[in-house]
């Protein structure tokens, strides 16, 4: 449908880095922007190396970049934050998120900012599982946590067409990015699955485009075992947060019914099922076929309700977007 390349310099792109602990990497994930995004904006998140000068060094030859420093660290999240409400002022019309630490550096993120300018999309972010040669350079501890990690974030966000949660390469339209409440956005490595319930809830729709990362001498500060507890409680309070406000608050619909109906009646049978059990083991007697009967009844019927909820829940992701069609 659209075959002509797009000028992008006609367009007000922004670029968002938020920079910690990567004094040897920035200087070259700068010089890598393409010329055609007007405004970079370096948020050196307190970091305790000399990040910050280096920026102020480079920022001398390019009059693109603004920095903002921050006096106590805030997390990638907060970073990103203070880069958002900054680019709302500059009336960008697309955000686009670097890593300070130059993993995307060499690749065009042009076919990330199609999309949201021809309006095809409100959200636009890279899936490193799309490139199975890049694949092969991921460290296999990061492939295996982003397979089971970018499942939960699906049943948790109801994106279910999108993937790899964690990448940080994205951008975003401005009337997207202006119709989230800043403010609930999680300021740690949760950011990004933060961003994606709320987006869920405003109706944006996303787009998954392949992109490969690469793993040089970089150091991740994102610490496993605090991701492994951090995670699932916070993936627990969006999923919980988003059937109530999808189902009970903005709309209520057959699947609203399936979980009212389904959920009661699975957990009724399993309690009442277990409590029978327990009695009747220390009867040491054997169990009524009725009183048998009524959890295990109880129990498939409560599944097949949830199943059914499930269902429709695949079939909602968000297909029209919020922003008004091809940008001028």
């Amino acid at each position: 449908m659209y075959n002509e390349i797009l000028d992008l310099s006609h367009y007000n792109i922004v670029a968002i880095i938020p920079a910690y602990k990567v004094e040897k990497q920035i200087t070259e994930t700068l010089a890598r922007v393409p010329d055609y995004i007007r405004l970079i904006i370096v948020v050196d998140d307190a970091s305790p190396d000399q990040t910050g000068k280096v920026v102020a060094q480079v920022k001398t030859k390019d009059s693109r970049i603004i920095l903002i420093e921050h006096a106590e660290n805030q997390g990638v999240g907060g970073a990103m934050l203070s880069g958002f409400r900054e680019a709302l002022k500059s009336n960008a019309q697309v955000i686009l998120k670097i890593d300070g630490d130059g993993q995307m550096s060499d690749y065009d993120p042009r076919p990330l900012l199609e999309p949201l300018i021809r309006g095809q999309a409100d959200y636009v972010k890279g899936n490193r599982f799309r490139d199975f040669k890049a694949l092969k350079s991921m460290p296999w501890i990061r492939q295996i946590g982003n397979m089971g990690l970018g499942f939960l974030v699906k049943a948790a966000t109801g994106y279910w067409n999108c993937f790899d949660p964690t990448n940080g390469f994205f951008a975003i339209r401005n009337e997207a990015l202006a119709a989230l409440p800043l403010e609930r956005i999680q300021k740690s490595y949760f950011f990004e699955t933060s961003m994606l319930g709320e987006l869920y809830l405003v109706g944006a729709v996303i787009r998954d485009i392949p992109y490969p990362a690469v793993y040089g001498d970089e150091r991740s500060n994102l610490s496993v075992l605090k991701t492994l507890w951090e995670f699932p409680p916070k993936l627990t309070h969006i999923f919980f947060r988003r059937m109530l406000v999808k189902n009970f608050l903005f709309d209520f619909s057959m699947e609203s019914i399936y979980l009212l109906a389904g959920i009661p009646m699975f957990f009724f049978g399993l309690i009442f099922g277990i409590v029978k059990w327990i009695k009747y083991i220390n009867l040491g007697i054997p169990a009524p076929t009725g009183t048998i009967m009524i959890p295990v009844i109880s129990v498939m019927l409560g599944v097949q309700l949830i199943l059914a909820a499930a269902n429709i829940d695949l079939q909602s992701v968000p297909k029209e977007p919020l922003c008004s069609g091809e940008l001028k």
